[in-house]
């Protein structure tokens, strides 16, 4: 039901709708409060987003903000003992959990609705007056390097590690949230420290509280716990962060794992959302068109054979996003499951290629999800605070009206500028018998136009 009424507002009434239901406030400080009631069930999300991640790391630094993220929950100066916040939020029935992204770290707890004031004043411990207990580091070093292994075990992130050097060169630490693991095993106390001093501040925060609340005794809430956090000087004003290289030409990374398959991955430089907004929303629905079933490039790529799967995407980042084209094919395929995607590749900006049937149907797919998320608390939280530390709230406000004006001239436009004839990084992880087999090397991928 929600759907229908959704798909018949005005634009104007939906932008309405999300200003209404979407509160507002900054303390004096710098902190911005963002509420949002639902009354659906008696539960509320308090999240905590921090413009820190990876974007922050130096490569002194490559990994420390996620392993930050490890500590939050540990020894503050209200709760010092050892698990003493963990036994604290079970009290208050709350399930709580974190995320180090490239351009954000947040943190949230899901409380019964009776239990927001104590959830809010226990989060505020967490972030003003953390310990960083050198044991509880080191023992929490250790679990990151756990995940660390975990993670690094998978053969597609051994792909995606390689070709995220590829593409972004002096900047890969500034998009890796994993991290290094001689870096984090260095890591001290006083880094731990640093970071807290200079990031964990009120005017680099947003705290956000969704769910079964009254919003002006939350906002109140909220005002109590943390008025009186101390302003400091903008973490990026005297240490701002250092542009990223744009790639000069195209490479070729080949990656040998014991799969059964053939994983390629294209990508590019994509526009930052600080830098060029207009295509960022271009790009979203140029992703779309593509990866609808029964589109131009669907058939002529997947329901042709050559391809087994394939999927564009756009991932929006104030930082230049990459632009990625996934897909898996048969290794004996390979080749001309690459010639055809450079073909095809080649025609996505030429009048005619993306229709005005099929930019309408996307945009209106994207504007009902946009509005729909407003049902969903906690993960709308989330939401939230991505958009709010990567382009800023009133990227996502004007989310809905601005799609709704995208054209096949401006997806044309947005794949001149960054896809077509422009550098990419062409990787495949595939096993060393087929490698062998099929003489792949780097330098043929990296050739301009079709591999032969």
């Amino acid at each position: 039901m929600l759907l229908a009424l959704v798909a018949w507002w005005p634009l104007a009434a939906q932008r309405a709708e999300l200003e209404r239901r979407i509160r507002r406030d900054t303390l004096p400080n710098g902190l911005e409060i963002i509420v949002v009631e639902n009354h659906g069930v008696p539960l509320t999300t308090i999240e905590a987003v921090v413009r820190n991640g990876s974007f922050t790391q130096s490569p002194t630094y490559e990994g420390l903000a996620h392993l930050y993220e490890h500590m939050f929950f540990k020894a503050n100066r209200s709760y010092p003992e050892p698990d003493a916040f963990v036994a604290r939020a079970s009290e208050l029935g709350a399930v709580f959990n974190a995320q180090t992204r490239e351009e954000l770290v947040n943190y949230y707890l899901t409380v019964p609705s009776d239990s927001t004031e104590p959830a809010v004043a226990l989060l505020a411990t967490a972030l003003r007056t953390p310990l960083f207990v050198r044991e509880e580091l080191d023992r929490e070093r250790s679990v990151v390097i756990g995940e660390y292994d975990r993670i690094e075990s998978d053969p597609f992130y051994a792909l995606n590690t390689a070709t995220g050097k590829a593409l972004w060169g002096s900047a890969w630490s500034r998009k890796n949230p994993l991290g290094e693991r001689d870096v984090i095993l260095r890591t001290t106390p006083e880094q731990m420290r640093t970071i807290q001093r200079k990031y964990y501040v009120p005017n680099n925060t947003a705290l956000i509280v969704t769910g079964d609340i009254d919003a002006t005794r939350t906002f109140a809430t909220v005002r109590r716990y943390f008025e009186d956090w101390p302003r400091t000087a903008d973490p990026f004003a005297s240490d701002p962060i250092p542009p990223v290289p744009p790639l000069a030409q195209n490479k070729g990374v080949v990656v040998e794992q014991p799969v059964n398959t053939v994983i390629a991955v294209i990508q590019w430089d994509g526009p930052g959302a600080h830098a060029d907004v207009a295509a960022t929303y271009a790009a979203d629905v140029f992703s779309d068109v593509l990866n609808q079933p029964g589109s131009r490039f669907q058939r002529k790529l997947v329901d042709s054979g050559l391809w087994q799967s394939l999927i564009v995407n756009y991932y929006t980042l104030n930082n230049v996003g990459p632009i990625t084209i996934s897909g898996e094919v048969a290794p004996d395929k390979l080749r001309a499951a690459l010639a055809a995607l450079e073909s095809e590749l080649e025609e996505v900006a030429k009048p005619g290629y993306i229709t005005n049937e099929a930019v309408e149907g996307v945009k209106r797919t994207r504007i009902v999800g946009s509005m729909e998320s407003l049902e969903r608390a906690s993960g709308f939280s989330h939401q939230l605070a991505f958009w709010w530390a990567v382009t800023g709230l009133d990227y996502f406000f004007g989310y809905v009206d601005t799609m709704a004006r995208q054209t096949p001239d401006d997806l044309r436009a947005y794949a001149s500028k960054y896809i077509v004839g422009k550098p990419r990084v062409t990787g495949v992880v595939l096993s060393p018998e087929t490698r062998r087999a099929l003489k792949l090397t780097e330098a043929e991928l990296a050739t301009s136009g079709a591999v032969q």
